[in-house]
């Protein structure tokens, strides 16, 4: 399941209306039915830990892996950086559709795949950002 549906069954479980659960969140109806219909995600990752206070389950239930591959793009670089990992993701689930490779095949695939769109990212950011406007460190150099 999707964010979306994961979302869309919590609130159905709890009876709740969605400008009913838009209003605890602190997020706008349209906000909350373009998340429960797929169009976005929540860009501020407190939104997926007040949910899951919520709803009184992990965090990891809302927080799949391709959404915290999804967010941490968006976060090192901006909303292109956003566009193009879902691109990826997009690209890579249609490498699968003929099934060939087995889930955990598939899962190393795309964990590889993901670690290779951070490093290229951060090498053009080191080869075409002067030096004097570099601001960001790779997330192991993060304080």
């Amino acid at each position: 399941m999707t964010f979306g549906e994961k979302l869309r069954v919590k609130r159905k479980e709890r009876g709740l209306r969605a400008e009913d659960l838009a209003a605890v969140m602190g997020v706008g109806e349209r906000t909350l039915s373009n998340y429960e219909r797929g169009v976005s995600h929540p860009q501020d990752r407190s939104i997926y830990f007040k949910l899951a206070e919520f709803f009184d389950v992990d965090v990891n239930y809302f927080l799949t892996e391709n959404e915290d591959f999804i967010m941490r793009a968006a976060q090192s670089f901006g909303a292109r950086g956003r566009a193009q990992a879902e691109a990826l993701i997009d690209q890579t689930a249609a490498m699968f559709a003929g099934g060939e490779l087995s889930e955990e095949d598939q899962i190393a695939f795309v964990q590889e795949i993901q670690g290779l769109f951070f490093d290229s990212k951060q090498k053009a950011r080191e080869k075409f950002t002067p030096k004097k406007y570099r601001i960001w460190k790779p997330e192991n150099e993060q304080e």
